[in-house]
């Protein structure tokens, strides 16, 4: 995926109960934090490290998060805020598994394993991206959740 993180995190917010307290910051940070990594590829290995391989994308390293993290955040009355976190950073890597690759066996295997593979078809990486037809999908992702949010604001528009 490369743009439909976020609206994805969106619609998974509003699928949890909206008594949550910080709930729809928490699922579209963790809608987008495994991008960060991001920053390194670019700034430190100038590219050169599929940013997939780093642990913001690897399924163990969250799972380790969750089990440190979950039972202090009881403590705070935000396990469910904390688990609709996780829940959305691993939305993100299931939309990465789709045409990006994600290290879902490590550290067992270091394969990134992925749905569909992207061919090189242009010079250009991200050209081949956008159009390939993996990104009708992303594009259903962006219209599903412009279409929910238009929707609640008709609707909170009635109650007036």
């Amino acid at each position: 995926m490369l743009t439909a993180h976020l609206p994805a995190g969106y619609l998974m917010a509003r699928a949890f109960p909206r008594n949550l307290p910080g709930l729809m910051p928490a699922v579209l940070a963790g809608s987008l934090l495994p991008d960060l990594d991001m920053l390194w590829f670019h700034l430190v290995d100038h590219g050169t490290v599929q940013h997939h391989m780093y642990w913001p994308h690897v399924p163990l390293f969250w799972l380790i998060v969750a089990v440190f993290c979950l039972p202090m955040l009881r403590h705070f009355g935000l396990v469910k805020t904390g688990l609709a976190f996780l829940a959305a950073v691993f939305l993100h890597l299931l939309l990465d598994t789709v045409a990006g690759g994600i290290l879902w066996l490590y550290p067992f295997n270091t394969t990134l394993h992925y749905l569909v593979e992207v061919p090189a078809s242009h010079e250009n990486w991200i050209v081949s991206f956008l159009l390939h037809w993996t990104m009708l999908l992303e594009l259903l992702i962006w219209a599903a959740a412009g279409w929910v949010w238009f929707a609640s604001r008709v609707q909170a528009a009635g109650r007036l």
